[in-house]
């Protein structure tokens, strides 16, 4: 019998990503109750699929039928959220990044499903990708020292990205539709570590695998109208982070680029709400030389749910405490850049 999912959020994430996925994992889950937080999406969604919908994660998770809880609303209601599904009983959660927005909060995160043996997956795509997964097993099989790691994004605008920065305080208090005041360092440093949060959590777990640590934060700054330009030292590593979204802009572009001390590994993923198979890796040797890796059908949201059914089925382990290493180096890199966006206007 599959999996009975409850699934909080109804955005475009879900509709478009995760409804598909489960559809054809349907051996191991089944979609039994989708919540929004009072938009009446989930209503459609959930009359397309014979499921059960509500507002707010109330009913959810007093629904008797729901196994397992999918957390798909915004970054700032998955710590909360997830504790509510602990203290329901709920057996098993997928959260989708970032796991919380505060070291405090992913620590109770983490302590609860711990103690209550409460199955567990952060659902960090990029990290799940099987072109990211050989690009890795090539750097750790020629063992070439990692020198410096890019991650650039080029998006189009786009309003979901701009209601993600204008979650939280100071933010919240411009008019509707209106751009955050960049010049104001509060809000710029405040906008920066939401985007970093937000969007390039997306990597951040990927890169420390292959340079581990936050040593230094070199410089940080936003680059309007929505962007960002960050770069940080894990031991004699640069890593720089770059985040473009423009009217008249390039074609979208989510690139992973690493220089070794003998070659260097280029890993495109696909644009975001598409499934289009897994990234794009291509590998340039000393000699100039250029080599595409081939590219699999199935994606990183295919490949971590399946994960998720091994976890449930016993044939793998929740790894609790990587899954709070990670989340406290995503949020210490986004502390520590706010500060640098601070410290630069006050030098």
């Amino acid at each position: 019998m599959p999996w009975n999912v409850g699934i909080l959020g109804a955005g475009p994430g879900v509709a478009a990503l995760h409804l598909p996925v489960l559809g054809g994992l349907a051996a191991q889950f089944d979609v039994a109750h989708i919540a929004d937080a009072g938009s009446g999406r989930a209503r459609e969604l959930a009359r397309r699929l014979d499921a059960r919908c509500s507002a707010g994660e109330k009913d959810l998770l007093a629904d008797p039928d729901v196994d397992v809880v999918a957390v798909c609303s915004p970054p700032g209601e998955h710590a909360r959220q997830i504790l509510a599904a602990v203290a329901a009983g709920k057996r098993a959660i997928f959260c989708e990044k970032p796991l919380a927005t505060s070291r405090e909060d992913a620590d109770a995160v983490i302590a609860a499903c711990r103690a209550a043996g409460t199955i567990l997956l952060v659902g960090t795509n990029h990290l799940f990708d099987p072109a990211w997964g050989r690009a890795r097993n090539h750097l750790a099989a020629h063992e070439g020292r990692v020198q410096a790691v890019s991650l650039t994004l080029a998006l189009p605008p786009n309003a979901r990205y701009h209601r993600l920065v204008a979650e939280g305080e100071p933010i919240q208090a411009a008019r509707r539709g209106e751009l955050p005041d960049l010049n104001d360092p509060s809000v710029a440093s405040d906008v920066l570590r939401q985007l970093l949060t937000g969007l390039a959590i997306h990597d951040l777990p990927a890169v420390r695998g292959i340079a581990p640590g936050i040593d230094e934060v070199v410089y940080a700054s936003m680059v309007p109208p929505i962007g960002y330009l960050v770069g940080y030292r894990p031991g004699a590593v640069l890593v720089q982070l770059a985040l473009t979204m423009l009217p008249q802009g390039p074609d979208t572009l989510w690139r992973m680029s690493i220089a070794t001390s003998h070659d260097r590994v280029e890993v495109d993923f696909p644009p975001a709400f598409v499934h289009a198979g897994s990234a794009a890796t291509r590998i340039r040797s000393v000699d100039g030389e250029w080599t595409e890796c081939r590219r699999d059908p199935e994606d990183g949201y295919v490949a971590e749910w399946r994960l998720f059914g091994s976890l449930l089925e016993g044939a793998a382990r929740v790894e609790y405490d990587d899954l709070l290493a990670e989340a406290h180096h995503a949020i210490g890199l986004a502390d520590a850049a706010a500060a640098k966006v601070l410290e630069g206007v006050q030098a």
